[in-house]
């Protein structure tokens, strides 16, 4: 996949998937080659002006990581750490913050998105920053913009956090670690704390904040995939990324009318605004010559694997989740499964369910309790259970 993802699809070739065009600067990019090195190694630093960021110090960092296949891949994460001191003998804590990234575009990485004005919650990371917090924030869609592919963020955030612990100019190795992530950004931070003791056992999470957790992406396509729908963009954009991450198994665009061969060409180097414009209020019927395409079995199978509904694994960090329970986008059921689940396992969950609130509401509403619930966990409180 590392490979595939370096080659722009030319517009109109309907066969395979609409890869995006790659990032012209070759940090992104590894030519002499992964085979040595190990997940979280670190392949080069740059320092960077964060100064924007109330005065932070900035790095970037392209390491090495895992695609859903288990190959090599390099991917790249961004750092800010505040002006702020810590106290003597104080380790300063690391937030990592998976941001939303409804985005098919290599511009539309936060490593890029956080400077030309794309990252949509970019004055969002203020808030951990004037905590004193370092900031991690991965482009955890990968080098080839993966929209969709959850599993994916996952792996590409813990070997971030590897990567940032193990420079010393940072003076991280000993931070206590906190994930944090809304909406698309909950989706890498779910699976990041749920597939750690398995893909990054050594790796310590002090917690875990999740809300608005797109928890099953088969149930979200029966939602927004057929019938028009004003959010149908990000499906049709998901799609897009989960045939870049799985070309042999989730086989869209061999489907495709002409229109929809169009709209895909359109969209797939895109960012969040012009994703949402184009697609509102289309459907997946006016786009593809067969209606019933995503109900052949292997594509079932790529969205049930990166739904975090159907992961048997359960974090063992304390995880802190937050959710409308009218939310008509992300489905209340799937993240109560989870909830569910994860109590039975004996996982520590504090599940903070918001009755008369859909999927925006609880974005403004949570992050100052989420934020106080992990300045807990690095304080060395002990997390208690809504179990």
């Amino acid at each position: 996949m590392a490979a595939a993802g370096a080659v722009a699809h030319a517009p109109g070739a309907a066969a395979g998937p609409a890869f995006a065009v790659p990032d012209p600067d070759s940090f992104y990019h590894d030519p002499t080659g992964l085979s040595g090195a190990e997940p979280g190694d670190v392949l080069r630093v740059r320092e960077i002006d964060a100064a924007v960021y109330a005065g932070a110090k900035g790095w970037q960092v392209a390491f090495r990581s895992t695609d859903s296949h288990g190959a090599p891949i390099v991917a790249v994460t961004t750092v800010f750490i505040p002006p702020s001191p810590v106290a003597q003998d104080a380790a300063r804590p690391l937030l990592s913050y998976q941001p939303i990234v409804n985005a098919l575009g290599s511009r539309c990485a936060p490593s890029r998105a956080l400077f030309n004005l794309e990252q949509v919650e970019a004055p969002g990371l203020l808030l951990p920053l004037q905590r004193g917090w370092a900031v991690n924030i991965p482009d955890h869609l990968g080098p080839g913009n993966a929209y969709g592919a959850a599993r994916l963020g996952g792996m590409i955030t813990l070997d971030s956090i590897r990567a940032v612990r193990s420079l010393p100019e940072l003076g991280l190795e000993s931070s206590p670690v906190g994930l944090a992530g809304y909406s698309g950004g909950a989706m890498s931070t779910a699976w990041a704390a749920a597939l750690q003791p398995e893909y990054a056992p050594e790796l310590e999470l002090a917690g875990a904040v999740q809300g608005g957790l797109p928890a099953d992406l088969e149930q979200m396509a029966e939602v927004i995939g057929n019938e028009p729908h004003p959010g149908f963009g990000l499906g049709f954009a998901a799609a897009i990324g989960l045939e870049r991450e799985y070309p042999e198994r989730f086989r869209m665009s061999p489907e495709l009318n002409p229109e929809g061969q169009r709209l895909r060409d359109l969209l797939s180097n895109e960012c969040r605004r012009s994703i949402l414009f184009h697609g509102a209020f289309r459907g997946a019927a006016q786009l593809t010559r067969s209606q019933g395409w995503l109900s052949n079995g292997e594509a079932r199978e790529v969205l049930r694997e990166n739904s975090i509904r159907y992961f048997e694994g359960v974090p063992t960090a304390p995880v802190y989740m937050w959710h409308g329970k009218l939310d008509p986008l992300t489905p209340y059921d799937g993240v109560a499964e989870i909830a569910a689940r994860y109590c039975a396992s004996g996982s520590p969950l504090t599940f903070v369910t918001y009755d008369v609130a859909e999927h925006l509401i609880p974005a403004a509403l949570g992050f100052n309790d989420a934020y106080e619930y992990l300045a807990d966990r690095f304080r060395g409180v002990p997390a208690r259970s809504t179990c």
